[in-house]
């Protein structure tokens, strides 16, 4: 045993405990005792969250909290919207922890429930923003990988699938190899012009294997299988080895995150429906590949429906609608689909063209000021362009300042002293050298906080507009907070360009298909 000079204190802290030392090193208690600072400094500005609430001038705080709305609604709308090439034909296992893990209580109502009810939400979002492309659920219990659901294009399969989990309780310790495994022999008769993907919602911190996993890994690389893992408990280390070599291109970080509460879990789940990006190297390996071709076949099937019910191809159920697949004449009951009886990939139209938008997104809209929003060429835009709801009125400026443009002040310096007046007394340590540097750390900290707040302040003032104004750069017309969200992620385009387009199509005659959509005109 080694032997220690130094007396054991029950029940003490940090502080407490270097107290109770004899004999220690030089300047040891002050660094141990501006870290404990420094945690409880950071830990208290977070907790501030009462000093973003400003009163209005009516006396309420009704404008704080329209202000907080809006950010959260900005905050979806805020993407890259650099054009990149991105697989919009997608394969994606989705895998589920349904170990005894998922009974932790730490997400409301549990792990397990709430982790059901993002997957049947993803599900729906998955489809919606990618229409052609498939899902598989797999499911890990009792050291075994269970089959939720085959990979299909059907999302009410998915979603029926795993409502029936609710009923089962999480047993067993998870498997990672085994499912793995199984998603890897579900994702090898994919075709090479769609991705490759894993998606492993994953609450445990161990894995119970029955071989080595990291020949399952090698083989999920020499595959091409991109994974994504979400963690639930804390960081491990095979999922970050995992998620490395699958992702050798990417940041892992990307790929690898755990959650922090159920806001944030559903943020990491629901931003995985947008369609990945291409890399070079993907790319030059789908080119080279023998099975690969340039060009895509796919049928567009036509809508029947029969006097008499009669068998589908897809279930084999007595149906009177349909869809007939043009090559084989076989009927299904729903698109998209792949025809089991000539392998055709069957969509529609609506659906390529739902697709099409992610290679080509719309940008995002600026905001705009009220000094800009007052000017003469913008001062008869009042409503919407969109839904001609009026937009908010200036504010007098002569009321406290509001209604101008944020200006330097010293608010600033007065919010760094109370920040250095919030900290609690500094106790000198040993040593003059350690006395001088621990005399300007709290004052350090207190300006690098106040700097860090401003900064994030300014940041929400550049994302959230004081007008209540957004305007599109290309066509200079002014939208509400709610036409921004629902153009960016519903329509996927801007009503004042549209309608742009169609006013110019009709000073050519009324034929849209003149100028730039010449390319669309189709021979008879």
């Amino acid at each position: 045993m080694v032997l220690s000079d130094e007396e054991y204190a029950p029940g003490a802290s940090d502080d407490e405990v270097d107290a109770h030392r004899v004999s220690q090193r030089v300047g040891g208690a002050s660094h141990s005792r501006m870290r404990g600072l420094a945690k409880d400094h950071a830990f208290n500005e977070v907790k501030r969250t009462w000093e973003d609430v400003e009163e209005g001038e009516d006396g309420t705080i009704t404008g704080t909290i329209n202000s907080l709305l809006q950010k959260g609604k900005r905050k979806r709308t805020l993407k890259d919207t650099t054009p990149l090439q991105r697989g919009i034909i997608r394969h994606l296992i989705l895998i589920v922890d349904l170990s005894t893990a998922m009974t932790e209580k730490d997400l409301r109502p549990t792990r397990y429930l709430l982790t059901i009810r993002y997957c049947q939400d993803f599900v729906t979002e998955f489809f919606e923003q990618n229409p052609i492309s498939q899902i598989g659920i797999i499911g890990m219990r009792d050291g075994i990988a269970v089959r939720v659901s085959d990979m299909s294009g059907n999302p009410s399969d998915h979603i029926s699938n795993l409502q029936a989990l609710r009923a089962e309780d999480p047993k067993g310790q998870p498997s990672l190899q085994n499912a793995l495994d199984m998603a890897r022999a579900a994702l090898f008769h994919a075709p090479s012009h769609g991705t490759r993907e894993i998606l492993l919602l994953f609450g445990s911190l161990l894995s119970s294997d029955p071989g080595d996993i990291h020949t399952t890994i090698t083989s999920l690389v020499n595959s091409h299988i991109n994974t994504t893992v979400i963690g639930l408990s804390a960081q491990v280390a095979i999922c970050l080895t995992l998620v490395k070599r699958t992702n050798p291109q990417s940041n892992p970080q990307k790929h690898y995150n755990v959650a922090l509460d159920e806001v944030n879990y559903r943020e990491l789940i629901m931003r995985l429906a947008t369609p990945p990006e291409a890399h070079t190297q993907q790319a030059t390996q789908s080119v080279d590949d023998s099975n690969s071709s340039s060009l895509l076949m796919m049928g567009f099937p036509s809508r029947i429906t029969d006097p008499k019910p009669s068998l589908c191809a897809c279930h084999s159920r007595p149906t009177r609608g349909g869809y007939l697949c043009p090559r084989c004449y076989s009927k299904v009951c729903s698109l998209p689909t792949t025809c089991p009886a000539c392998s055709l990939t069957l969509i529609l139209s609506t659906h390529l063209a739902r697709s099409y938008h992610h290679l080509f997104p719309l940008q995002n809209w600026n905001t705009v000021s009220w000094s800009r929003a007052s000017s003469p060429p913008h001062r008869h835009k009042t409503s919407c362009f969109s839904c001609q709801n009026a937009f908010p009125t200036q504010p007098s400026t002569t009321s406290s300042g509001q209604g101008q443009e944020p200006t330097t002040n010293g608010k600033d310096t007065q919010h760094t002293k109370a920040i250095t007046s919030r900290l609690p007394p500094r106790v000198a340590p040993s040593g003059a050298q350690n006395a001088e540097s621990a005399s300007t750390e709290p004052s350090n900290v207190a300006f690098r906080d106040a700097k860090s707040t401003r900064a994030a302040r300014k940041k929400d003032d550049q994302t959230v507009s004081k007008s209540g104004r957004y305007e599109c750069s290309s066509c200079e017309q002014f939208f509400c907070v709610d036409c921004d969200v629902f153009c960016h992620e519903i329509v996927h385009n801007c009503p004042g360009c549209l309608s742009r387009e169609v006013g110019q199509a009709e000073e050519t005659g009324g034929d849209m298909t003149a100028g730039k959509l010449d390319a669309m005109v189709i021979d008879d």
